[in-house]
């Protein structure tokens, strides 16, 4: 299996480099791609010493664009799998095998890192993004019948039926966390979720800080609500 792991970066010079030495370690026939979301550090000059592939992004264009971008890339290239992780450190590398298993024995059509099953239970979480998780894991489950542990969870693999699907235009360009999974499942997709690790962030400016979180709250309960009303959400993968 062809397999890419896609790191979105923005200014994470000084904890990247370690992020890409426990990808070699766990994964090293994959190929690695930074998509640097127009970092004012080293990010870009980090990662490619540490030999990953980089796309730069001419400035800050969000997350969701950075992710985006890799998904494109993927698919011209042709790449059966993409594990999308952070790139500061709070995803734990040796867990991709286990992400990169589901889709190639077709278990799923997506896999989803929860931090809070098996080994990933003693993750701990501010108030109120333990509120928002719950939150947004109930409208989920209304929404698709599905219960996920870790809705919000960013450390997922995607089949490459699914990589063709997020390459759309329809793809958030910040926070891309509860909708995608509702838009995937109402589109027909597979979801399956695997326990992993994940640790608090080691420095840096974390995109939950300070009043971040109130944003992203609001911000994700409007995309939560209109997730049913995508197009993209009643269209069948393969059409």
């Amino acid at each position: 299996m062809k397999a890419l792991v896609l790191l979105p970066a923005f200014n994470e010079a000084a904890r990247i480099g370690r992020v890409l030495g426990g990808i070699r370690a766990a994964a090293p026939e994959a190929t690695v791609l930074v998509v640097d979301d127009g970092s004012a550090d080293d990010t870009a000059g980090v990662a490619r010493a540490a030999g990953a592939r980089v796309v730069r992004l001419p400035f800050n264009l969000g997350a969701g664009v950075a992710a985006q971008t890799g998904y494109k890339f993927a698919v011209r290239e042709g790449y059966d799998c993409v594990v999308h992780l952070d790139s500061d450190g709070q995803h734990e590398p040796a867990d991709i095998p286990a992400l990169l298993a589901v889709i190639a024995r077709r278990e799923a059509d997506v896999a989803i890192g929860s931090r809070f099953l098996g080994g990933g239970a003693d993750y701990r979480a501010g108030a109120l993004r333990r509120t928002g998780m719950g939150v947004f894991g109930l409208l989920a489950w209304l929404l698709t019948g599905v219960r996920f542990s870790d809705v919000t969870s960013g450390f997922r693999a995607f089949g490459s039926d699914v990589v063709r699907f997020v390459a759309t235009e329809w793809y958030p360009t910040d926070y891309a966390d509860a909708d995608v999974l509702i838009t995937l499942r109402r589109a027909g997709f597979r979801l399956k979720e695997v326990p992993v690790r994940m640790y608090p962030r080691a420095g840096g400016r974390s995109m939950h800080a300070g009043l971040r979180p109130i944003y992203y709250v609001f911000k994700m309960l409007l995309s939560v609500a209109l997730a049913p009303l995508r197009r993209e959400a009643f269209e069948r993968k393969g059409s």
